[in-house]
């Protein structure tokens, strides 16, 4: 089977001289940090692309880091730090999204780093497939009557199987470390949701500075023409189901 694979810092020897090249090539065996001879030049393989990052890449979309830099990705759905328990990405470590959301979510970092320098985004979630939509829906130990409380349904698609919607925080630049935000991420309660941030603020479930953060990262995102949603801080949509779904494909 054949290994897709992205260099994206290569050492080419030419002439006693080294110089820096990017390259995308396909290859048999071929792992990451391994020195590999290609057409008579020798590179540094740093990312081996998967499968699944293969097909994102053949439907269109974009690397966010590549978009943006300095932004700091934690696929959440490549651990077992999420809801459902379980890593679903598999080898997938980087986060896609449509072209056109990652300039809106430029703009916003853009307006972010202008107002608080000392921040960026720790990204959690891009796109998710209808594949991967379709096995956390079969798996999801839940009457089918209430699981679209927890995921979307597979057959008509939430607009992250378009691309179109991120699961974001704010971190410090310097450390990738997350600001608080009162919940983690994929949390179901009260406390994550933007609706009822006042009534959690008199019970005492979260307080003045985990709104003020979650200010923040509204506000640059609302900035970059991004809709948040009342039931979670970290989500963010860039279109209406609608027009994603009339602007664009739903990634299988």
């Amino acid at each position: 089977m054949k290994k897709y694979l992205i260099i994206f810092s290569a050492i080419a020897f030419w002439n006693c001289e080294s110089k820096m090249n990017e390259q995308t090539v396909t290859g048999y065996d071929i792992h990451e940090n391994e020195i590999a001879d290609i057409g008579g030049e020798q590179f540094k393989i740093i990312h081996k692309v998967g499968d699944l990052e293969q097909s994102l890449i053949d439907a269109g979309l974009v690397d966010v880091e590549v978009i943006i830099p300095g932004v700091f990705v934690d696929l959440k759905y490549s651990t077992t730090d999420n809801f459902f328990g379980e890593d679903v990405y598999g080898e997938l470590t980087r986060c896609y999204i449509q072209p056109v959301v990652a300039e809106m979510l430029k703009k916003s970092h853009e307006k972010l780093q202008a107002d608080h320098p000392e921040l960026t985004f720790l990204i959690y979630d891009g796109v998710r497939p209808q594949s991967v939509q379709q096995i956390l829906w079969d798996n999801l130990d839940k009457p089918d009557s209430i699981k679209p409380l927890y995921v979307a349904n597979p057959q008509v698609g939430g607009l992250h199987n378009f691309g179109v919607a991120v699961d974001l925080t704010l971190a410090h630049a310097d450390t990738g470390e997350a600001l608080d935000m009162g919940t983690g991420y994929d949390y179901f309660g009260y406390p994550a949701y933007p609706d009822r941030e006042g009534q959690m603020l008199k019970e005492g479930k979260i307080t003045e500075e985990h709104i003020a953060n979650r200010e923040i990262l509204r506000e640059v995102m609302k900035y970059g023409g991004f809709t948040g949603i009342g039931s979670e801080w970290w989500h963010f949509n860039a279109f209406s189901r609608k027009e994603a779904a009339e602007k664009f494909g739903m990634v299988k």
